[in-house]
Parts: C-alpha cells; sequence; structure tokens
C-alpha cells in the first residue's frame, strides 16, 4: 500500500507530518528520523482500527 505523506518542518524545532487520506493521522519527531519511525507507527495504528 502506498500513501502520501506531507512532512512540515515545525516551527519551534523538529517536524510533523500528516496522511491526507486518513483523516486526523499525524505525528511528530524531534528529528527526522524519529518521525519516520513516528509516521509509521501511526499510519498502522490507524489502520489496524478500521
Amino acid at each position: 500500500m502506498k500513501l502520501k505523506v506531507v512532512i512540515h518542518k515545525a516551527e519551534e524545532g523538529g517536524y510533523w507530518a500528516e496522511v491526507p487520506s486518513l483523516a486526523g493521522c499525524a505525528t511528530q519527531g524531534d528529528t527526522f528520523e524519529e518521525l519516520l519511525e513516528n509516521i509509521y507507527e501511526a499510519i498502522e495504528g490507524y489502520l489496524s482500527v478500521l
């Protein structure tokens, strides 16, 4: 499955990301690597409750 993830640089530092096709699926991370881990976890959690 391929999903579009939109990544933003946070003004206060770090990053945040959202998945437009999954309403409300978003997360943040202090580093880009942490953000990637968190977004995979957020997507997995979101899809597991569908």
